[in-house]
């Protein structure tokens, strides 16, 4: 394996220490990475959605067959920030895949502490989260990755930024729109994709 992913994954949170120190975070006034106004308000935000989605998202049939039926055993690294919008989405997704299945460990990290993970795992030369590597258990390779976003939510900031030059508030918006459509379904299907 990898001594950065191998390293990584030593000082790693599971699901619920993550949820444990976002909450903590949240209710302090705090983030995680750097602090600004706009990351302590988007860690109170994202406390609230990741509650919510904890709760109320659902696996497909398809997809909960694909997961027992998994013949070998994984590592689930997502590379995450408490800020991160696209990663309170959409994590509660990658967890509530993981948990319905003993094949996959689960492990998340903080991007800003872990700079050499992010850099071998970049979107266009950017450090776009949140970033799920897929790692065979076994043979402790990377055999995919996931992220920062399904396909029609990166379609639907693409058309945003061609059309206004930007992603500003109301592109936010209509990506918080789009995610509460989409019910976590796009996500789950892409991902057991990546694992055939």
């Amino acid at each position: 394996m990898n001594s950065i992913l191998k390293r990584s994954l030593e000082n790693s949170f599971s699901y619920q220490e993550y949820r444990n120190l976002v909450a903590k975070l949240a209710s302090e006034g705090k983030t995680t990475g750097q602090s600004t106004e706009d990351h302590i308000k988007f860690t109170k935000l994202n406390e609230a959605r990741l509650h919510r989605l904890d709760k109320t998202i659902q696996l497909t049939e398809d997809v909960n067959l694909n997961l027992n039926n998994m013949q070998k055993n994984y590592i689930w690294l997502v590379i995450s920030e408490s800020w991160c919008g696209d990663a309170a989405q959409i994590l509660p997704i990658i967890n509530k895949m993981a948990d319905a299945t003993n094949k996959i460990d689960l492990k998340i990290v903080l991007r800003d502490e872990k700079v050499d993970l992010m850099n071998l795992f970049l979107t266009n030369g950017t450090k776009s989260i949140p970033k799920l590597i897929i790692i065979d258990k076994e043979s402790e390779t990377v055999i995919n990755h996931f992220g920062p976003r399904p396909v029609g939510a990166k379609q639907l900031i693409l058309d945003y930024k061609e059309q206004h030059g930007i992603v500003d508030e109301t592109a936010k918006i209509e990506l918080q729109k789009w995610y509460l459509q989409d019910k976590g379904i796009s996500t789950q299907k892409e991902i057991v994709e990546l694992m055939e």
